[in-house]
């Protein structure tokens, strides 16, 4: 995938799991009111830029996890498959 397909992927999906998670939180955390929904926005507006900023930091992380864990399940297969 190039840069630029990257950036918008991840502005999207940070976008989603902002919103989505900052009001499950604040609704469990506040429960059902108008106060929750009127504060909801703002949350995900904040926590937006902030996941954005973290997932950019964090994918060269999270793809040499998958990486390893990738190998290891490879490598397990294989000496499970020698006996």
């Amino acid at each position: 995938m190039d840069k630029k397909k990257v950036i918008v992927t991840q502005l999207i999906m940070t976008f989603m799991m902002a919103t989505s998670m900052s009001g499950i939180m604040s609704l469990i955390a506040m429960g059902p009111s108008a106060t929750w929904l009127s504060r909801w926005p703002l949350q995900a507006l904040t926590a937006w830029p902030i996941a954005f900023v973290v997932t950019m930091l964090l994918f060269p992380v999270a793809s040499r996890i998958t990486r390893l864990l990738a190998l290891t399940v490879v490598a397990l297969g294989v000496a499970l498959v020698r006996g």
